[in-house]
């Protein structure tokens, strides 16, 4: 099995979700960033409740780049608390599996 992991993390609008995922792939830290369309999240902060449009991202990419990854996000993302949650991935099309895992390497 491929050592793949699906990312997740939200963004508070599209331009900063396109500007995020763009660096991620070009500086070849995810394989493919998929943006989605904007969602409501409810969540406590601070002692309140909040209620926020955010874009959601699902980036794709290899166990080995994870912490270069989470670290590039946290540097260009504007929450004090981005959320990014690491999922690794079971079973997927083995082919797909291996494109992440090349375009996604440290070797490249």
């Amino acid at each position: 099995m491929q050592n793949v992991l699906l990312v997740y993390c939200t963004c508070p609008d599209r331009a900063k979700a396109q500007e995020l995922a763009n660096s991620l792939v070009r500086d070849r830290l995810a394989a493919c960033v998929s943006i989605g369309t904007p969602v409501t999240s409810v969540y406590a902060w601070q002692g309140e409740i909040q209620n926020e449009q955010e874009v959601p991202l699902l980036i794709k990419t290899s166990g080995d780049r994870y912490q270069e990854l989470e670290n590039a996000i946290r540097a260009r993302h504007p929450y004090e608390l981005p959320e990014i949650i690491a999922v690794p991935v079971q079973q997927g099309l083995p082919d797909y599996l291996k494109w992440v895992q090349q375009c996604a390497s440290v070797d490249n």
